[in-house]
């Protein structure tokens, strides 16, 4: 625990630093809060619009939360199939790297046109979380012990149990680490879908306020909204990696899971 807190103090410090910085400058050149708010404007109107943001935020994380769920058992099952053979792999793989390699905000308007608002934002999400689930549990499924795999053979076990008992358990560690990057990646996927039907007139996510702020020049509100998005990431990445540890915290060091 002491060694924890030594780790965390360097960073608490630069924070706050960074932070008395900030206001000092601000104040000492008299910069306008339209462009550059210091942080105790942006504390109080955090708290003045908490309950404008926070409701905004709410509809943002639904978004993220469903494509992530869904993006965790579209990678797995896809990636189960892709293992059953190889021309299943060669014949769906490339589907799956352009998605990934195409941006979501050159998509999401044709999305957004072709189905209501809530399917295509989740959609968008889910396309961006979708590669690195998918990605990191072939990669397990393909890294199974030859050996054990061998002994399953010897014993005559079917295809779906030495998926089930053999490489699923072997893949559990990549599955998890692809999970960690999807999470940031769906919140990503949420706010930038949202940028683009925020400008036809879906006014509720989270982007949809950053947007609203720049247009009418309220940059505090702006920056809290910001700094929300920032917190929702970090609480997202901080609760997939406590799942990561407790899911493979018995398999040894629990390296994989780092």
């Amino acid at each position: 625990m002491r060694s924890a807190r030594i780790d965390w103090l360097p960073p608490v410090v630069i924070f706050i630093g960074a932070l008395l910085l900030w206001e000092i400058s601000v104040r000492a050149f008299e910069v306008p809060h339209y462009v550059l708010p210091g942080p105790l404007l942006i504390a109080e109107t955090f708290w003045k619009d908490a309950p404008l943001l926070l409701g905004s935020l709410l509809v943002t994380l639904r978004i993220t939360l469903i494509a992530l769920v869904l993006a965790a058992l579209g990678g797995a099952l896809m990636a189960f199939v892709m293992s059953w053979a190889r021309w299943l792999e060669r014949s769906l793989l490339p589907y799956a790297i352009v998605a990934q390699a195409t941006p979501v905000v050159a998509i999401a308007p044709l999305i957004i046109i072709w189905l209501d608002d809530g399917a295509a934002l989740i959609l968008c999400a889910w396309i961006v979380a979708l590669f690195p689930v998918l990605a990191n549990t072939m990669t397990g499924l393909k890294s199974t012990d030859p050996n054990l795999r061998n002994l399953f053979q010897l014993y005559r076990a079917k295809r779906w149990q030495t998926q089930a008992w053999l490489e699923a358990p072997s893949a559990l560690p990549y599955f998890l680490t692809g999970l960690r990057i999807s999470g940031g990646l769906a919140l990503i996927g949420a706010v930038v879908a949202e940028f683009v039907a925020g400008t036809g007139g879906a006014a509720t996510g989270l982007a949809y306020r950053i947007l609203e702020a720049g247009y009418r020049l309220q940059i505090p509100r702006l920056f809290a909204a910001l700094v929300l998005l920032s917190l929702a990431g970090i609480v997202i990445y901080a609760v997939l990696g406590g799942l990561s540890r407790w899911a493979i915290g018995k398999w040894g060091d629990g390296e994989p899971a780092r």
